[in-house]
This record gives structure tokens, C-alpha cells and sequence, in this order.
């Protein structure tokens, strides 16, 4: 085993991550390319980004590509048997892993996996979208949430872009009372008239990114003391805390230990105090951890799990010292 070496993918909505580590769990080698989720683009993109994102790694490794021992893949979208599949024949075609070895699910597990170091607990990713895992010590694991931002991802960054939009037409109708968010959103669309915001969303058809980048605006403005805003950002605060209150509920004395990670969890105090309170009004108890690995060593950990039987903390300072520079 000494001269093993595995990988752990990280493919997401915005970036995919890829690294390379030996059996001892030393960082070899780090890449990143573009998007590569299941759900997020097609197949010829994410195999492509995968591709490029493994040719860097194993440059910055100072070595040719070749199959690793084994691979542990944490891929946005993968819910379902035939996810998995599309990985596999992707992985396949691309001769980069032995299919012996090869783990796949999805992004949440992964960052699950590095947050609290391979040990039982929960994740809760907020970002563009959001989604909450648990797993407990005897391998049962849940999803709560993460159904895309057509049917959920209540309290990420896309839901706060879309409901302050909505916020803006009702509030020009009388709906809602006035909001500093208007001049906000007709300068992120461009526009100076409230009704051109329909052809925006609907004939331009506003791509998940554009609405999510209102997040900010947002946020900033229920810190400034607007009153929609602030309506907003606290629902979105209690549809996440919802999500840890269901998973630790399902996991008992396993779902006691909270991670979280994501852009918009990063984004800063005021975000991250407002959802940490929310979450221990809805848990009391619940532990809230700062993540210990970023999401791709946490696959990398999970991948040295299929050739070591040892326990994953054997591996973290290694991990800690080697992949310091990988976020």
C-alpha cells in the first residue's frame, strides 16, 4: 500500500475540485476546473471539467496520469441509482480510477465527511442552493432538503435573490410596503422600470447564478434595517434551522454535532450569527462545529477509508498540514 495513491472529486454547481493524495494522506496534488454537477450542466461539460481538474492535479503532483488505487466522488445532484451510473460511465471513459474502489454520492456527504472529520453528525451546505445530510456511526445516513432551487433550497442564496424579486413586484403593486431593495434589483437587472423585471425572468429567462447574486444585496440591507429584507433573511434563516432540527431528530444521540459550509454560510458575521441562533433555538443542544477539512480532503478521507481500515483522525494531520492552501 505504501505507494498507493487516491483521489478525492468535489464536483459542483460552480467549480470542481480534485485532489491527490498517498496512503498515508499527504497531499500530492490539487486541480480545479469548472461546474461538474449532475443536475447543473451536461454530460460533455462535466466530463470535461472532471478531465481538466484531474489533468491538474496530477501536474501539480509532478506525475502522469494513471488510475488510483482508489476515488471517492462528492458530486452535486447525485440522489439516485442512475446519478451514480453517469459518474461511473464518466469515470469509466476516463480511465482515471480503479472501479473496484470507487465511491460515489453526493456533495453533502463529502462535506460532511471533512467537516467533522469522518465522524457521525450532520452538514448543512448553503450556498447557491442548500441541502442538509446526517449520518449516524452505524452507517445510516439521511437528506433533508436539496431538491433544487425549483422545488426548495429555502434560505440560500438563490432564495433570498428570488424572494427579494418577488418582494419588489408586490411591493410595487401594494402588496408590500416600500423596500430599499427595488433600487437594488431594477440596478442589478439593469433596468429602470419595475415591469421590465417579467421579461427579465421570464424571456431573458435569469440564469440560478444572477438571481443568487442578489444574496448580498440582501443581506446587506436587512443589516441596514430595511423591513422586507430583514422578513426575508429571517425566513431563510428558519427554512436552514428547520432542515438541522428534522436530521437531528432522525439521528437521536448521533445528530448532535452540527457543520456547516457553503459560499453564503462563509459570507460573514452577520449571516452566520443569525443562522447559528436560529439553529439553537430550533436544537438547543446541537454542537456547531467549524469545519475541520474543506469538503474535497473530506472525499479524500473517504477514499482512504476503501484501502485503510484504520480510522479516518489518522489521516487528519497530515491532511491539515499538507492541504492547508486548499479551500
Amino acid at each position: 500500500m505504501a505507494d498507493s495513491i487516491v483521489m478525492g472529486v468535489d464536483g459542483g454547481n460552480s467549480t470542481c475540485r480534485v485532489v491527490l493524495a498517498d496512503s498515508k494522506g499527504r497531499v500530492l496534488g490539487y486541480g480545479k476546473s469548472g461546474p461538474a454537477s449532475a443536475d447543473g450542466v451536461d454530460v460533455e461539460t462535466t466530463t470535461m471539467h472532471i478531465h481538466e481538474a484531474a489533468s491538474a492535479a496530477w501536474k501539480d503532483a509532478g506525475q502522469s496520469p494513471q488510475p488510483v488505487s482508489a476515488s471517492f466522488w462528492g458530486m452535486a445532484g447525485v440522489v439516485s441509482e442512475p446519478d451514480r451510473d453517469l459518474i461511473r460511465k464518466i469515470v469509466a471513459g476516463l480511465k482515471i480510477s480503479d472501479p473496484n474502489s470507487l465511491g460515489i454520492d453526493h456533495d453533502i456527504r463529502i462535506a460532511l465527511s471533512g467537516g467533522l472529520g469522518n465522524q457521525p453528525g450532520i452538514a448543512l451546505i448553503v450556498g447557491t442552493g442548500c441541502s442538509c445530510y446526517g449520518r449516524s456511526k452505524t452507517g445510516y445516513s439521511l437528506r433533508v432538503g436539496g431538491w433544487g432551487h425549483i422545488l426548495d433550497d429555502g434560505g440560500s442564496s438563490y432564495y433570498l435573490g428570488l424572494e427579494a424579486i418577488k418582494a419588489v413586484v408586490r411591493s410595487s403593486d401594494g402588496r408590500k410596503s416600500a423596500t430599499s431593495l427595488t433600487s437594488h434589483v431594477l440596478d442589478h437587472f439593469g433596468i429602470d422600470d419595475v415591469q421590465e423585471i417579467m421579461h427579465q425572468v421570464y424571456s431573458k429567462g435569469a440564469e440560478k447564478s444572477v438571481i443568487a447574486a442578489l444574496a448580498p444585496t440582501v443581506l446587506e440591507e436587512a443589516q441596514n434595517g430595511d423591513a422586507i429584507a430583514s422578513e426575508i433573511v429571517i425566513a431563510g434563516f428558519d427554512e436552514l434551522a428547520t432542515l438541522v432540527k428534522i436530521a437531528s431528530a432522525r439521528l437521536g444521540e448521533d445528530g448532535k454535532r452540527l457543520t456547516i459550509t457553503g459560499g453564503l454560510a462563509h459570507s460573514g458575521d452577520f449571516f452566520k450569527n443569525g443562522l447559528y441562533q436560529a439553529i439553537r433555538d430550533h436544537v438547543p443542544n446541537i454542537q456547531i462545529q467549524e469545519p475541520l477539512l474543506p469538503s474535497v480532503l473530506g472525499a479524500i478521507l473517504l477514499a482512504l477509508e476503501m484501502i485503510d481500515p484504520r480510522p479516518s483522525a489518522v489521516f487528519i494531520p497530515a491532511l491539515l498540514q499538507s492541504g492547508g492552501n486548499i479551500k
